[in-house]
């Protein structure tokens, strides 16, 4: 298999595709409850 043939998922998405917007969608869920719970642990002292 070529290492540059586009994947496609069953329905029909542009795998790569959907990889890269995620990658450049900023912070996850997870990162974000991370972030807030610094702040809050500095806030409190």
């Amino acid at each position: 298999m070529s290492s540059n043939k586009i994947q496609y998922a069953i329905v029909g998405t542009n795998i790569d595709e959907v990889k890269r917007l995620n990658s450049e969608s900023g912070l996850s869920y997870n990162e974000i409850k991370q972030v807030l719970a610094q702040y809050y642990e500095q806030k409190k002292k």
